[in-house]
């Protein structure tokens, strides 16, 4: 069963949807059926426009449920704000085998008291106010999904198809959870955490020009000095003007922004081409093999080689 709103993010119902409709096609045995409430049982809209046609309303669902997954959107603040909603989950995990969220699908489970004391995940752009409105709960900002018990939350959008996938292979194993994930090109388990985006994707641009300019040179020239002190130098401020001129405008320091930009550059040389990792380290700025191999394991969560085996494009190896 998957719980919709208004304004919710589409992906975050039909990509768990159709994990589960690949698992019931690559087994045979039929075992989901996938059902779409709403509050009303009403048709919503989506935020992109889409409207979804439900199977029926909450209200209606009172028997046993085998999963509850609770979709996210832009929607999600305002409908976490129903106390009859937040009642009716509270009610309906205690009949449901799993309860599971997708991105900020997370503020329902919180705001219904589900999380306290657990760890749990969302959108990695809703992290910090996840963690500032809850106290109680323990919010992992660098991970695809978490489990606690019967409860599961994932990070934003595809990443529910990431934990409809880790459930598939639960309830029926490896064998059709990897033949899902070859059918819908995924990966049956995705290496590192929310971190592997992309340092543009990460980071809100500067207001100021200079310092947007400033973002664009490091993502640009990796390899070349990016101290503090010579970051300064280019926008003409003291470097510890600079470094809290950008911090707050970008949102994080500038020590961690070069760190960002030099393993996105060394990512998309390890997938696009044979270089080897003292050439690699030389573009981007990253020191030696070694302390290449320590920030990547620290922020992408594999070691350069095993990612370039995972990844690369040249390798003949499928993405599953």
């Amino acid at each position: 069963m998957i719980a919709a709103f208004p304004d919710v993010q589409v992906l975050d119902v039909t990509g768990p949807a159709e994990v589960f409709s690949q698992a019931d096609r690559a087994s045979a045995r039929g075992e989901y059926a996938i059902e779409l409430v709403t509050s009303a049982g009403e048709p919503v809209q989506a935020s992109s426009g889409i409207r979804l046609v439900p199977d029926g309303s909450l209200e209606r669902c009172r028997g046993p449920i085998d999963t509850l997954v609770v979709a996210g959107g832009a929607g999600v603040r305002q409908a976490a704000g129903e106390e009859w909603l937040i009642s009716w989950l509270r009610l309906a995990a205690r009949r449901a085998r799993r309860v599971a969220s997708v991105c900020t699908g997370a503020y329902f489970l919180a705001e219904a008291g589900l999380l306290d004391g657990l760890r749990a995940t969302t959108h990695w752009a809703s992290c910090a106010e996840l963690a500032r409105r809850y106290p109680g709960v323990s919010v992992e900002p660098d991970t695809i999904f978490v489990r606690e018990g019967y409860l599961y939350t994932s990070a934003g959008v595809t990443a529910g198809m990431d934990l409809a996938l880790a459930m598939v292979e639960e309830d029926h194993g490896r064998d059709v959870a990897l033949a899902v994930a070859r059918e819908l090109v995924m990966f049956l388990r995705r290496p590192g955490g929310q971190s592997q985006f992309s340092a543009q994707l990460k980071v809100q641009l500067a207001e100021h020009v200079p310092l947007q300019e400033l973002q664009a040179y490091i993502l640009e020239h990796p390899e070349a000095d990016l101290s503090v002190p010579a970051l300064a130098r280019r926008v003409a401020m003291s470097p510890r003007n600079f470094a809290r001129a950008f911090a707050r405008e970008v949102g994080m320091t500038p020590a961690r922004f070069v760190a960002s930009a030099r393993i996105e550059t060394a990512r998309r040389l390890l997938e696009e081409t044979s270089d080897g990792l003292e050439a690699i380290v030389a573009k981007t700025g990253l020191g030696t093999a070694e302390s290449m191999r320590r920030l990547f394991l620290r922020h992408v969560g594999v070691a350069p080689g095993q990612y370039r085996e995972r990844f690369s494009r040249s390798s003949g190896r499928r993405a599953v």
